[in-house]
């Protein structure tokens, strides 16, 4: 697996870790030096409120003693002491209404000291003079009469009342620097410790960290069809185990599809690429699977071939090649000396378009029949010489000495030839930039491509042949399809076969197994919807009904082996004397009938005359004699002579009956005065 820079699961908490640490140590900061000043600016003023109780009992003291007028040295001293920088007494109105405004080293109030003593509450700021930091403090004196002495003994006035103040000043500049250094040490402390957890953090992440991004890449690349990978595990904890179990949970899959894959190798005979998705490879076999088990569930319903290869054709043509593949299909006959084409372009009776016709009538020409493997000329471009490409002359006007088609065919191929050889060099096909032939010698007719497979019945033996015929550029799609293709139409062919010996047991069961004529069951199936045509179409259909002369005898004479002798001839004459879409059947016996279709009563007679007339010319040997008959035939008209078939069936066997009362071998047309039984 291949890790590429991004945004890691280590990365985004190591990111979140400093983020917090940042905010933690600004706040503590912002703690530490708040608490500091607190504190300093608490120290200083109780430091203050001591000074200035000492001064307050020095003066009083100074007072009772009579040495008042010292006090301004003793303030001097006081101000010696360490940090106090400056000490001032401040007198009240009330003092100096009872010993006067004479001031011996009292100093007059300031705003702040005005207010103090207007109050009685303490001031305290701190002001910065010349880069010092100074602490001043304004206490004030209040009169009380508890101690002794006490302010009341000297002073008129009241408990409570203001006497004066005392202001200091004193450095903190140290304090403060103390302070400075005492919380940086603290937040360096907190720093450390901070790094200390955050590497600890970091590498308890990392094994996390590490099993989230394989995991990430794994089940990218399982999505992409690769489940080779293998979590590596780097704990023994929980994340250890989930790395254990992913591992074999892609092991397990990717074995797990493999076997899947093999298991339907064999229903479809197709193979994994190297390069592709294992699990979309997986999905496509499933779902081509389901489509294929809808089609054999949907052709398993179908009543007749037809319906089979018009599904069969449809459904590949849709399904890989978007309805626009040429398709072919030719069934071999029950005897397997003809190809007969059945459906082109899912149109039945249609010619021979991609191959030399030649296969029809002997189909060991055929490559697919006489080997039985598929044909494949995509990859084997010259692999069949029946094939002819649309436009090609068909070899058999070759062989009849035609040396202008002989030329024209060896040109079409010398064309396909030098294409050929173009993309062999390229290494792509022959299309240049503006989507034009690269050339007068490359341009000529589109090159086409068969594919060619067996429809098989019972046992190896070819029942049919389909024929896709593909464009250059369908190439890559029909070799992509082929796989599944061929088990479209192996699952078809099973079908097929059972159609066609149903077909076969129906026919069977339809025809006379003597003459190969239809018999009589076959026209009672058929003829409803004969009539209906023919009243659809508002046509005539001449119905014959044709007797052998003195038949008896024949049999009786000869033998019962002579007799069918006659009748094969017999059916033979018929059937080679009327058209493909007339109808001849063994009514009966030596009995026959011929149904003539879209046609006129005066034409039916002369069909029937040519019949009399062929089989009294006629000698069949048998045994060393030759046998020779006549024919009498009846003729009658539906619907002229009736509206009902079987009243016209009727009306021609009264026909034949006249023309055997008349003298036999003769055609007789059905009249009305011929009709006794009038209530019939």
């Amino acid at each position: 697996m291949v890790y590429h820079t991004e945004k890691t699961l280590n990365f985004k908490v190591s990111l979140f870790f400093i983020f917090v640490s940042i905010i933690l140590v600004g706040v503590l900061t912002g703690i530490t030096f708040y608490a500091f000043r607190i504190f300093s600016v608490n120290t200083a003023t109780e430091h203050l409120r001591t000074a200035a109780e000492i001064v307050r009992v020095h003066l009083t003291e100074s007072m009772i003693t009579g040495i008042i007028d010292q006090r301004q040295s003793f303030l001097k001293r006081l101000a010696e002491v360490q940090n106090l920088k400056s000490v001032r007494v401040i007198r009240s109105p009330i003092i100096d209404s009872q010993f006067g405004d004479e001031r011996k080293g009292e100093f007059l109030p300031d705003k702040i000291e005005s207010q103090v003593l207007e109050t009685g509450q303490p001031a305290f700021e701190v002001i910065e003079e010349n880069g010092e930091a100074i602490f001043r403090g304004t206490i004030p004196y209040v009169a009380s009469n508890e101690g002794i002495p006490n302010c009341l003994q000297c002073h008129a006035a009241k408990s409570g009342d203001v006497l004066g103040a005392v202001t200091m000043t004193m450095s903190v500049t140290g304090m403060r620097h103390n302070g400075l250094i005492t919380a940086a040490n603290i937040i360096g402390v907190v720093i450390i410790a901070i790094l200390v957890l955050f590497v600890l953090l970091y590498y308890l992440l990392l094994p996390i960290s590490d099993t989230a991004r394989a995991i990430k890449y794994a089940v990218k690349d399982a999505i992409e069809g690769n489940f080779r990978n293998e979590i590596a595990k780097k704990t023994n904890d929980e994340i250890g185990q989930i790395a254990s179990d992913i591992s074999r949970l892609l092991k397990f899959l990717n074995d797990g599809l493999n076997k899947m894959n093999e298991y339907i190798s064999h229903l479809i005979h197709r193979r994994q690429n190297q390069n592709e998705n294992i699990l979309l490879f997986t999905i496509d076999m499933v779902k081509n699977l389901t489509q294929l088990s809808q089609y054999k569930a949907s052709i398993e319903e179908d009543d007749s071939k037809h319906e089979v290869y018009c599904r069969l054709i449809t459904t590949l043509n849709n399904r890989f090649f978007l309805g626009k593949c040429d398709f072919s299909i030719y069934e071999v006959s029950d005897e397997g000396n003809e190809l007969r084409p059945i459906l082109f372009d899912e149109k039945e009776d249609m010619p021979c378009r991609w191959c030399q016709k030649k296969i029809l009538t002997d189909p060991q020409n055929c490559r697919v029949f006489h080997t039985g493997h598929m044909i494949n000329s995509v990859i084997l471009p010259d692999v069949c010489r029946s094939f002819k490409p649309e436009g090609t002359p068909d070899t058999q006007a070759d062989e009849d000495g035609d040396e202008d088609i002989l030329a024209h065919r060896q040109q079409l191929e010398r064309a396909q030839i030098q294409q050929r050889l173009r993309r062999i060099i390229q290494g792509q096909r022959l299309v240049s930039q503006s989507n034009q032939p690269a050339d007068n010698e490359a341009s000529g007719p589109e090159l086409h491509y068969t594919l060619c497979l067996p429809i098989r019945k019972s046992g190896t033996a070819v029942g049919g042949i389909i024929q896709l015929v593909i464009e250059e550029k369908d190439k890559e799609r029909a070799l992509a399809a082929l796989p599944y293709i061929e088990s479209y139409i192996n699952d078809t062919a099973p079908v097929i076969e059972v159609r066609r010996l149903m077909e076969t047991l129906r026919d069977s069961t339809l025809r006379d197994a003597l003459t190969g004529l239809n018999n009589r069951r076959f026209l009672e199936e058929y003829i409803d919807t004969l009539t209906a045509s023919t009243r659809r179409k508002q046509t005539h259909i001449a119905i014959m009904m044709l007797d052998l002369d003195h038949f008896k005898i024949i049999n009786d004479t000869y033998g019962h082996d002579a007799g069918d002798t006659v009748l094969k001839a017999l059916a033979g004459v018929i059937k080679s004397s009327v058209r493909a879409s007339d109808i001849v059947v063994r009514y009966g016996g030596e009995e026959f009938m011929a149904i003539l279709q879209d046609t006129t009563s005066t034409y039916a007679v002369g069909v029937a005359e040519k019949i009399r007339i062929a089989v009294e010319m006629m000698q069949i040997p048998h045994n060393g004699i030759i046998l020779q008959r006549t024919i009498s035939i009846g003729v009658a008209d539906f619907p002229g002579d009736s509206h009902t078939f079987w009243q016209t069936v009727k009306y021609a066997d009264v026909a034949l009956y006249n023309a055997k009362e008349s003298g036999r071998n003769r055609v007789v047309h059905f009249t009305h005065e011929m009709w006794k039984d009038k209530s019939y």
